[in-house]
């Protein structure tokens, strides 16, 4: 299964990202974390690892991807980057960090001033997704970065489940209600995960979702280990309820 994970800014996708791996590696699953957050840099401190190198050096670097896309695109082919079908074990050990049985694949980061737009960590970050063949026993949870940029890239294309967390803010609910509609419309499932509630947002965000009839797979409550956690940059080590029943949802 290949589960895609996008919201708003802020509203908790790394978090979502992390506490589902370690839910779903205590099930028996073989779990790989793709970061294909340009600008994300907390997320492999949540899961209690090191930063591992930009997969796209594997490919060459940023700028001979980018060549590669140009080339394809004035031949009028389509970007694909692989040559073949992989596997998760036949990943690059170099470009993979590995805790407690959750591998973390990084597509790239921004590194410095002006050297360019991330498209090509979008365009490999795709290709992956799409020629990356996954057992019954392994879950691919793929932590994307802000907004609906991904989807203009087709980067949803190659998962199974997509998982749209909401945090209680207007702007973080329409964006849900958007990211459904663009979803369906490819013949994808679509959970909401409401995130940071307490008893009073969770009603008002249930009620604001039901006008949209979005499908609402769980919702996290606000939690201050979890929040101290992330601010320290400090890998996530909390036992949520919650967590345990959204994973199994999300495997049912």
């Amino acid at each position: 299964m290949r589960i895609l994970v996008c919201g708003k800014g802020g509203s908790g996708k790394s978090t979502i990202c992390s506490l589902l791996a370690k839910s779903m590696v205590a099930k028996g699953y073989n779990i790989l974390v793709i970061d294909s957050d340009e600008s994300n840099y907390g997320l492999h401190r949540q899961l209690g690892m090191e930063l591992p190198d930009d997969f796209m050096n594997f490919f060459g670097g940023k700028k001979e991807i980018g060549r590669k896309m140009r080339e394809l695109f004035n031949k009028g082919e389509s970007v694909n980057i692989f040559d073949k079908r992989w596997g998760i074990d036949d990943l690059p050990r170099e470009y993979i960090a590995e805790k407690n049985g959750i591998k973390l694949l990084a597509i790239g980061k921004i590194h410095e001033f002006r050297e360019g737009c991330a498209c090509p960590m979008g365009a490999l970050a795709k290709t992956l997704l799409d020629n990356l063949d996954v057992t019954n026993k392994e879950v691919v949870i793929v932590d994307t970065d802000a907004g609906i940029e991904h989807f203009g890239r087709g980067v949803e294309q190659g998962c199974d489940v997509i998982l749209v967390i909401v945090e209680p803010s207007y702007e973080s609910l329409k964006l849900a209600k958007k990211i459904e509609e663009m979803a369906k419309g490819i013949g994808k499932i679509v959970y909401v995960v409401l995130n940071k509630v307490d008893d009073y947002n969770r009603d008002m965000m249930l009620k604001s979702l039901n006008r949209s009839k979005v499908n609402v797979a769980g919702a996290i409550p606000a939690n201050k280990d979890v929040f101290k956690a992330c601010l320290a940059g400090e890998e996530l080590d909390v036992d949520l309820r919650e967590i345990e029943e959204l994973t199994n949802k999300i495997l049912e």
